[in-house]
């Protein structure tokens, strides 16, 4: 990927960052943002979702953030995993 498109993507993803609510992962492989819950949420007040009562008590996620897609920028592809390790 040649420098100014790399530079461009770095841009995007920093921009994006400050006007929502993301998560960054970058590694040489991919660039990755996750959406996170709202703070100023007035559901789940920033905790993401809440606990649903019951015999068998589970996290219920929020609509701030569980609804909203990942983006994803692959930039390398992944090495070929080998099954046995060699001798």
């Amino acid at each position: 990927m040649p420098e100014r498109a790399r530079t461009a993507v770095l841009v995007a993803a920093a921009a994006v960052l400050k006007t929502g609510r993301w998560q960054l992962h970058a590694d040489r492989h991919r660039i990755e943002l996750t959406p996170r819950p709202r703070r100023s949420c007035p559901d789940c007040r920033g905790a993401g979702g809440w606990w649903v009562g019951g015999a068998n008590p589970e996290m219920e996620a929020c609509d701030c953030w569980a609804g909203r897609r990942e983006l994803r920028i692959r930039l390398l592809p992944l090495p070929a995993r080998q099954d046995e390790p060699p001798f």
